[in-house]
């Protein structure tokens, strides 16, 4: 259910959407629809894992301590899986180029989590997270390599799993 969490992207204008600098207020009010689009897009499914990609697409942007989109959830009153894929997806942001930013050292990227633990995340999610980062990074350098361009005849493989 989790890769459907920004479907709600689809009623987003292009001219918002793929923006190479940051938005304005105006365009954040038009950003932050996505997450009620794409709950409303999937709401009426039959199937269980819709529904839940539903209930994830709504509040993935909810923060720990308030303050999130777009209903201000905070807590243990966000859904598991909204609080799950709100890490993630902040994760995917910080080390994936996007039209107006680069893609960021996997270092800061954590870093970025770390400080976010309590606050932004659910603190037993990032615990989760972080109990797994070994297995993070080795699938995050597995992916570079594959979209690289090169074949393991040309590069060492052993260096990619350090």
């Amino acid at each position: 259910a989790a890769p459907m969490h920004d479907i709600g992207k689809i009623g987003i204008p292009d001219r918002v959407l793929l923006k190479p600098a940051k938005l304005d207020d105006d365009e954040w009010v038009i950003m932050r629809r996505h997450t009620t689009i794409g709950a409303e897009i999937l709401k009426d499914a039959d199937a269980d894992f819709i529904k839940l990609a539903a209930e994830i697409a709504l509040t993935h942007h909810e923060k720990w301590t308030g303050g999130g989109y777009p209903q201000g959830m905070k807590g243990s009153d966000i859904p598991l899986a909204g609080r799950i894929v709100a890490l993630a997806d902040v994760f995917d942001a910080l080390t994936s180029e996007r039209p107006y930013k680069t893609a960021f050292p996997l270092e800061k990227a954590l870093a970025i989590i770390k400080e976010g633990q309590g606050t932004h995340f659910d603190p037993q999610v990032a615990e989760a997270f972080f109990s797994i980062e070994g297995e993070i990074k080795a699938e995050l350098n597995w992916w570079k390599f594959m979209s690289s361009g090169t074949t393991s005849e040309e590069t060492d493989l052993s260096d990619l799993f350090k």
